[in-house]
């Protein structure tokens, strides 16, 4: 103890107490009189992470860690409506072995000492006291700026006032439904955006390539079971004429469109091109037959050549043109909900809109919500959707110094990827969710029976795919390029303390050209094993990250294993 290496932890981290013992740490426990349920939930509720607790119920959380050692657990009840998650797995117990009863002996002798390091889930579980003392802890304060979906959207809206970066190359538009301004430029984008889905959809035609769209449900609200929806009777007959004009509508709003994208002004708010120039209203309704219910266009050959031209033109304007895709699909989610609670596709503004202000739950609230574009080109394994969980660790703000993990790991969905069905079991890639499906039967055998892939698996089906090259030389510079943007954007919200760090979990998706999209970054990512290769890898950057803040201090040339410092101003 007089060696200041007396530590604490809150949470199923077996890895970490079996590491900091192995160093001669010595633990001062709190009391294990029932299970901790608050540990199982993984990414938690990034909320959490803000100094104030949840729910009004501070008093029972900030006794978790009490410098004066009253500590109490958490655990007052198992209440099903407040904790719906299932229980935690046996190797989650908090309560680890110790036979002897030397851990037990040796944390009653410590039991007034304050810790010297405490590794937590949450920072609000910290008595206050001890974040004055020094003490190294594994969380920063105000990370909510980019940890929540949220916080995230508004610090990358600010990027380009940064640094010489556009958001857009990595991070699918997003907004905040609750902020005025942002919902009326939802509105617009969602409007562009069918215009030129539509005409896509008019080329594709065009080409002797007849769409033939199957129709779509209008939403999946992630029942447990498959959903599909029946939507609205057409009049109109897959691949028959309609709405000669839409076309013509289509393609002048896309022409004032890109005249603004020509001459904006980052100092200026850029004018809405065509507000009131058609009947949004009319024009939606027909673009939803046309992408949804398989009615036809018709396409001159002047439209056509224009058509081209437009495209070619916005593509070299708008970055995300290409991964839009051309059935306007957006996904919204609660702003500060982790592990997919609450998230839902659509292909319709009406039932956004609908949606956002219906709900009363507290965390899902109007102000909560946010929208985003959902990524229809993406790159899928043998037919199915996946997004790769990212490590990285920052170790001080000022100055910003970030560690990138060298090893990660890809989740598969439990259903081939449709754009024509959008139940979660096909498009929400988080274990969690996940572990609900069982693998439907039309599932390729070759997708892992445990949804999980290390990266060393994906590089050799890169490499089958004679895509060797695009781990190195795009998808992990592109990983590493948005990391680094998002935490700058985020940099001056983040309360700091000198010899503190944190592990952040970063969650991407894959275009078909193999480009990273960000989708999020958790706080806490989950340390529990849901498969062979999330066993081995956990545990690997547990070590190697305790050898990064604590081992580097008294020996800076000592292995950090997988870590690789990427920036340090």
């Amino acid at each position: 103890a007089q060696e200041k290496k007396i530590f604490m932890v809150q949470g199923p981290y077996p890895i970490i107490r079996r590491e900091l013992r192995a160093r001669g740490w010595v633990e001062r426990k709190l009391p294990c009189t029932g299970r901790q349920l608050e540990p199982h939930r993984g990414d938690q509720n990034k909320q959490q992470l803000e100094t104030g607790p949840r729910n009004g119920g501070g008093g029972q959380r900030e006794a978790l860690l009490n410098p004066h050692g009253g500590a109490q657990p958490f655990l007052g009840t198992t209440d099903s409506l407040q904790y719906p998650w299932p229980p935690a797995e046996k190797e989650e117990e908090h309560c680890d072995e110790d036979p002897n009863g030397i851990h037990d002996l040796m944390s009653y002798l410590v039991r007034d000492r304050l810790p010297n390091f405490i590794w937590t889930n949450f920072l609000d579980d910290i008595d206050h006291e001890l974040l004055q003392q020094g003490n190294v802890v594994n969380h920063y304060a105000r990370v909510d700026a980019f940890t929540t979906k949220e916080g995230l959207c508004l610090s990358l809206q600010k990027l380009p006032w940064i640094e010489q970066a556009d958001p857009n190359t990595f991070f699918p538009r997003c907004y905040r439904l609750g902020i005025m301004d942002e919902r009326e430029a939802f509105i617009e984008d969602f409007r562009l955006t069918a215009a030129r889905s539509l005409l896509k959809l008019a080329l594709e035609e065009a080409a002797d390539r007849p769409v033939r769209t199957q129709q779509l449900p209008n939403s999946a609200k992630g029942s447990g079971e498959s959903h599909v929806s029946h939507p609205k009777h057409s009049t109109a007959q897959p691949g028959s004429p309609l709405y000669p004009e839409l076309v013509e509508e289509a393609l002048e709003v896309c022409k004032q469109h890109l005249g603004v994208l020509r001459h904006q002004d980052i100092d200026r708010r850029t004018p809405s091109p065509c507000r009131t120039c058609i009947d949004w209203d009319r024009f939606l309704q027909q673009y939803y037959r046309v992408a949804h219910e398989g009615a036809g266009l018709v396409l001159t050959k002047q439209q056509r050549k224009q058509c081209q031209n437009l495209m070619q033109h916005l593509s070299e304007q708008l970055p995300q043109l290409d991964m839009e895709g051309k059935l306007n699909i957006w996904i919204l989610k609660p702003g500060a909900e982790s592990q997919g609670r609450g998230i839902i596709c659509t292909t319709r503004l009406e039932e956004v809109m609908q949606l956002a202000w219906s709900c009363t739950a507290p965390s899902v609230r109007v102000g909560r919500w946010v929208v985003q574009k959902y990524v229809e080109r993406l790159l899928t394994i043998f037919g199915t959707k996946f997004d790769i969980r990212q490590w990285f660790v920052v170790t001080d703000w000022k100055p910003l110094t970030v560690w990138f993990y060298q090893d990660c790991y890809l989740r598969f969905c439990s259903r081939p990827f449709s754009l024509c069905h959008l139940e979660r079991a096909r498009h929400l890639c988080n274990v969690s969710v996940q572990k609900w499906y069982k693998s439907s039967p039309d599932q390729d055998p070759r997708v892992p029976p445990d949804k999980i892939w290390s990266n060393k698996q994906f590089q050799e089906y890169l490499a089958q795919l004679g895509q060797a090259d695009a781990w190195h030389q795009v998808l992990v510079p592109g990983m590493k390029a948005a990391i680094l943007s998002t935490l700058r954007s985020a940099q001056d919200q983040v309360r700091f303390r000198k010899g503190c760090f944190e592990l952040y979990g970063a969650d991407f998706l894959v275009g078909e050209d193999f480009q990273p999209w960000l989708l999020e970054i958790n706080s806490c990512p989950t340390m529990s094993p849901s498969s062979a290769v999330t066993q081995r890898l956990c545990a690997n950057v547990q070590r190697d990250t305790l050898c990064l803040v604590l081992d580097r201090k008294d020996n800076p040339t000592c292995s950090i294993g997988a870590f690789e410092l990427i920036y340090k101003e």
